[in-house]
């Protein structure tokens, strides 16, 4: 949210408009967007942002994501404005640059970004994050565990109250809704910001506590050796006013420490290295130990016990690896410092870092990543997470980052990434350097044995190395600071574009000619919110044996499967869903048969309406619940369907599905795990394709049709005409979601084209030709302001098809959500 303070002056002098060169760098983004929310009049220009602009949306490159938030936090995207009072370029622009020349003509102040940040944060209590690798993902760390203690804050007398903080990242986060800076309010309120000593910037701050993750020799082009590292890091822990945090596993870190600092100092790590006790690194001060050790770690989740000074024994992280584990012991001793309340489950919603082991695909078993590292020391420990996952090769795809950081470090770039089964190099990323002698890609090459290593001198003999051997591989790790993020992405389309295809043409040979099989089938039309984009396959299997044969073409290949019914409770997402998405509409799959016995047999794909309306054809009460709900029967049976305080597993006596690995499976009622809006057999990835019903007392035909003409003018009466996905919300146990959200004041609360209805608050509706990013950004909306207003988290009822809703949105991240909204405009 902007801020309407009076703005402090800067540098001594009355500075209003800012203008910012090289605004797409991740130093400089999140200070323009921290400066323009301030109150700021801020623009900025960057050669980066002109491609940027023609991507968007999920899965584009860094710049392109940036270039929108810039735009949304009020930053200008411009040349050098004729009013401005002061420009501030990033670490990569040169003095050379045409823009700073101009600037310098006018007489305009220039300063570097360190510069002006530590300008910024002078009255504020700084927590400098800084050191060689893991930085941006500790900062990012300690602002989500910040967040996440303030929201969790009971008020209880004896805890702490919320801190007054903000925050300025160095990186991108994984998730979208997680902002790049939060202002700190008023002086004297704390500010977390990761400080970059490449430039030497750093020497301008005085931090109230400084978290050093680790030191190695780096930026070569700055300091000529290590003792000029040395001698900066030593007067920053010199400057220190609180206490300062470094890496128990980090010699350097720790002999400086104990040379320089006039605080307590705290190690941080594991016990194995030497985080332990109540001893200091500094004889100055008390000092001691917090240490975090995993002892739990599943896909990219992890556990740790806490120890040392911690006052808690524990905390869950999304993340994974040793490392992560690292900086989140580290970021939650900064926590506790700073004197926020610690819970468990902080960094349990640890949105990530893009590039710091960002997961861009796992479809058909090949993992792809791409990470940030560019020191050997970085790579390194990388890889050897990576080596744990891949069981089979591991290709590396690596773009050096700076001339003079590869003349130095050629070889011992080349060692670390030799443990990579094959390597792909391409050009130096400059960032604003000029080449020097040994720096090049070349040079790099010729560090490796023979045949370890192949240098690909374009994009195109990237792609088609690539498209060679990838095959072979279970993982490919694009790796490096430069611009290989866009590279990653476009190779990854076109394997993914030529994955589908293949599948798609392997299908069709294992269904019949009249059996409908698509690319890029649209999805929007199939679902009752009339909302989404394409399935990348889709399929209409004639019969068992044809979704048998599907099934198990999906399952060899890793390809994620997608039941689709009437689509009453879906809400297709716009980029559409990244699988192989099954309907069950052919005329086959809509049987109803009255047995002997009088039960019935009903198929997964027989309309609800038309099961209903059948019964009562036949004289069979006990149905007339289900008229209205606009599904199929397998659709109701996964969701086990309800409605007028009945549910269609009080009739069920036996269920028939099939496993995502083809697997024909027959249950009884009593044998299945049956919930409120919810059938566990079926939720884990089954489909239905059938059930028995228990059939009702034989009446006469009118009553029951009597008795549907009741229920349909109730729902008449009582829900929305307009395209919706049904209830959004789950009732909470003893309460109704519809009167939570009503006695909110949300009726009519809109986001675009979606809006909250007037008839039903637990319907959202498709007003105006809504996209499915305003459904979900309106979802948001109304969960944070019922747990504002009520304390209740509302659960989403409908499903997001193809993704899971913590992919969307974090409850700990909602309020800021709803600010953002307001600011757009939102109507009632």
């Amino acid at each position: 949210m902007m801020t309407t303070a009076a703005l402090p002056t800067l540098f001594g002098k009355t500075a209003v408009r800012i203008h910012c060169v090289g605004v797409a760098g991740m130093g400089l983004g999140p200070l323009a967007v921290y400066l323009s929310r301030s109150g700021w009049q801020v623009s900025g220009e960057d050669d980066s942002l002109d491609a940027a602009a023609a991507e968007t949306g999920p899965g584009a490159p860094a710049a392109a994501e940036l270039r929108e938030r810039l735009l949304e936090s009020g930053v200008r995207l411009e040349p050098l404005p004729e009013a401005c009072d002061l420009v501030v370029t990033s670490s990569a622009v040169l003095q050379s640059h045409p823009t700073v020349l101009a600037a310098r003509q006018r007489g305009l102040s220039i300063v570097r970004r360190g510069e002006l940040l530590a300008e910024v944060v002078k009255d504020k209590r700084l927590v400098a994050v800084c050191g060689s690798h893991g930085k941006t993902t500790t900062t990012a760390m300690l602002a989500s565990a910040l967040r996440a203690s303030g929201a969790l804050s009971t008020g209880l007398a004896g805890e702490p109250p919320p801190l007054s903080f903000g925050f300025i990242l160095g990186g991108l986060p994984a998730r979208r809704e997680f902002p790049l800076a939060q202002v700190a309010g008023a002086e004297g309120a704390w500010v977390v910001a990761e400080v970059d000593e490449s430039d030497g910037t750093i020497e301008h701050f005085t931090p109230e506590i400084t978290l050093c993750v680790n030191l190695d020799w780096d930026h070569v082009d700055h300091y000529p050796s290590e003792d000029a590292l040395r001698a900066t890091f030593g007067a920053l822990f010199a400057k220190t006013r609180r206490a300062v945090l470094i890496n128990a596993a980090c010699p350097l870190s720790q002999t400086l420490a104990a040379e320089t600092a006039a605080v307590p100092v705290f190690r941080f790590g594991d016990r194995r290295d030497g985080a332990v006790g109540e001893g200091g690194a500094n004889p100055v001060g008390e000092g001691g130990g917090f240490t975090g050790e995993i002892t739990a770690e599943g896909g990219d989740s992890l556990r740790l016990a806490l120890g040392g000074r911690f006052e808690i024994a524990s905390a869950e992280l999304r993340a994974s690896g040793r490392f992560n584990a690292l900086n989140a012991t580290a970021a939650l001793a900064a926590v506790q410092l700073m004197g926020a309340q610690l819970h468990t489950h902080l960094l349990a919603k640890f949105p990530g870092v893009r590039r710091r082991q960002t997961r861009l695909s796992d479809l058909g078993g090949l993992r792809v990543i791409e990470d940030y590292a560019h020191h050997p020391a970085e790579i390194r420990a990388l890889l050897a997470e990576l080596r744990r996952d891949a069981g089979k090769r591991l290709y590396v795809c690596f773009q050096p980052h700076r001339y003079s950081r590869t003349a130095q470090f050629k070889r011992e770039l080349a060692e670390a990434l030799s443990s990579a089964d094959h390597v792909f190099l391409i050009d130096v990323y400059g960032a604003g350097e000029s080449p020097v002698e040994g720096g090049t890609t070349a040079d790099l090459a010729r560090e490796f044995a023979e045949g370890g290593a192949t240098y690909c001198r374009s994009d195109e003999a990237l792609l088609a190395a690539l498209g060679r051997t990838v095959a072979q591989a279970s993982c490919v790790a694009f790796v490096g600071a430069g611009n290989i993020d866009a590279k990653a992405r476009a190779w990854l389309a076109l394997w993914r574009a030529r994955f589908w295809d293949e599948f798609a043409q392997e299908l069709r040979g294992v269904v019949s000619a009249e059996t409908k099989l698509t690319r890029e089938e649209p999805l929007a039309r199939k679902t009752t919110m009339l909302v989404g984009g394409a399935a990348r396959v889709y399929a209409e299997p004639r019969s068992v044996e044809e979704l048998q044969r599907v099934l198990r073409s999906a399952h060899a290949r890793g390809v994620p499967v997608f039941p689709i019914g009437r689509g009453s409770n879906l809400i297709v997402p716009d980029e559409g869903v990244e699988g192989l998405v099954i309907s069950l509409s052919a005329p086959e799959w809509a049987k109803f048969e009255v047995r002997e016995d009088g039960r019935i047999y009903v198929s997964a794909g027989l309309r609800l309406k038309n099961l209903c309306g059948l019964a009562a054809k036949a004289g069979i009460a006990g149905f007339e619940f289900l008229e209205g709900i606009p599904g199929s029967v397998g659709g109701a049976l996964r969701m086990n369907a309800g409605a007028m305080g009945a549910w269609i597993f009080d009739a069920v006596e036996l269920l028939e599905f099939i496993t995502l690995a083809g697997e024909v499976v027959t249950r009884r009622v009593d044998e299945l795990h049956v919930g409120y809006r919810h059938c566990a057999e079926l939720a884990e990835g089954a489909i239905a394709l059938g059930a028995l019903l228990r059939s009702g007392a034989q009446v006469d035909t009118e009553a029951v049709a009597r008795q549907i003409d009741v229920y349909r003018k109730k729902r008449v009466e009582s829900q929305p005409r307009e395209p919706s996905a049904g209830c959004i919300f789950k009732n909470p146990e003893g309460d109704s979601a519809g009167r939570l959200i009503d006695s909110a004041g949300l009726k009519g609360l809109r986001v675009g084209g979606a809006e909250v209805s007037a008839v039903h608050a637990n319907f959202i509706v498709n007003r105006d030709h809504a996209t499915a990013s305003e459904v979900l950004e309106l979802v948001a909306q109304v969960q944070a302001r019922v747990l504002a207003a009520h304390g209740v988290a509302l659960e989403p009822e409908a499903r997001l098809f193809g993704k899971d809703w913590s992919e969307v949105a974090e409850l700990s991240d909602l309020a800021s959500a709803s600010s953002s909204t307001r600011q757009k405009g939102e109507t009632k």
